[in-house]
């Protein structure tokens, strides 16, 4: 018998193992990433124009465009203390959509209502931490005290006579205070209002006693002698209103509070994008012109990279959540 069919047998196999080597090095190796943005990306807010998230998404709106190369537009969603637009982020599928939010509508939104459409901690992904504020703890212009230890013994000595405001059920300036309740041994009585302006009008008017408000808006209340600062609640003195001391100078020990605006993306977004969208972000806050339109706004600036937001999320829902639970907080 011939070998040369053996020969060509063995060449066959020889050119059939060397095709499929080529073809499995061709199929192993990674396809080019698909190019992003190839549309207008879409920042959704759940407040309405002028409000504090607007701006801040309108802020980092230009640069961020000129970053991607495309259009980027900002949408209000309002209604739900920002939770219809923490829904709209949470069920886009293009690829293209993102959310400029706050604390409540990443952190505790389900812990307060189970009816809430969306889960924060499942269905949205942290993209970066543009800013942080200490809240301001405020009194009437009219209220009789000099220091933060004289203004909690009074609180003290007046029990539930006392009144405090906040903008709703569920806000950071109700969780905030009740919190504060448990660290003072302070117990006035909760009053929501419809926002912080409504709850400084009542102030100014003597209906309630005590308020944690924004830096931002009370401030000028206090500069003109309308209310009375008592301290911020930072562990030390805030940039944003360095005159005010901060409660720890004043006794209040293991009471830390902020309010903070965050951009996050729907969980199914793919992750090359979210950490293009972190890097973008988080450069774009930092940068000097930036920076000082976000402190003018009443922000310091954080920039975190979106494992940093993820820290802050997880440290959050657990302070919160747990004044919720002790206190039996529910939405209306």
């Amino acid at each position: 018998m011939s070998r040369f069919p053996q020969r060509r047998t063995v060449l066959l196999l020889s050119l059939a193992a060397m095709s499929a080597g080529a073809l499995a090095q061709k199929v192993s190796k990674p396809a080019p990433a698909a190019p992003w943005p190839t549309r207008p990306v879409r920042i959704i807010v759940g407040f309405p124009g002028g409000s504090t998230p607007d701006l801040v998404a309108r802020t980092i709106a230009e640069p961020l465009s000129r970053a991607l190369g495309q259009p980027v537009i900002v949408e209000n969603r309002v209604g739900a203390g920002g939770n219809i637009a923490g829904d709209v982020v949470a069920k886009a599928t293009d690829n293209h959509t993102i959310g400029v939010m706050i604390n409540g509508n990443m952190t505790i939104a389900k812990l307060l209502n189970p009816a809430t459409p969306f889960d924060p901690l499942k269905d949205l992904a942290p993209i970066s931490l543009i800013g942080t504020a200490p809240l301001l703890l405020t009194a009437p212009a009219t209220a009789k005290f000099n220091t933060i230890q004289e203004f909690f013994l009074a609180g003290r000595n007046a029990g539930d006579k006392w009144s405090y405001g906040s903008p709703g059920v569920g806000t950071v300036g109700h969780i905030g205070m009740e919190l504060l309740k448990t660290k003072t041994n302070i117990n006035p009585v909760h009053v929501p209002y419809p926002g912080n302006p409504q709850v400084i009008n009542a102030m100014i008017g003597g209906q309630i006693q005590l308020a944690l408000l924004p830096p931002g808006l009370a401030a000028p209340m206090i500069r003109a002698g309308k209310l009375k600062a008592v301290g911020v609640t930072s562990t030390s003195r805030s940039s944003l209103v360095p005159e005010y001391p901060s409660l720890a100078e004043g006794g209040v020990r293991g009471f830390q509070l902020e309010i903070w605006t965050a951009a996050a993306a729907p969980a199914s977004m793919p992750r090359p994008i979210i950490a293009k969208l972190s890097t973008l972000i988080s450069e774009i806050a930092r940068t000097p012109d930036v920076r000082q339109k976000l402190f003018q706004q009443g922000w310091q600036v954080a920039g975190t990279s979106s494992e940093g937001l993820a820290n802050r999320i997880k440290a959050d829902t657990a302070l919160l959540g747990g004044v919720i639970a002790m206190r039996g907080i529910k939405a209306e």
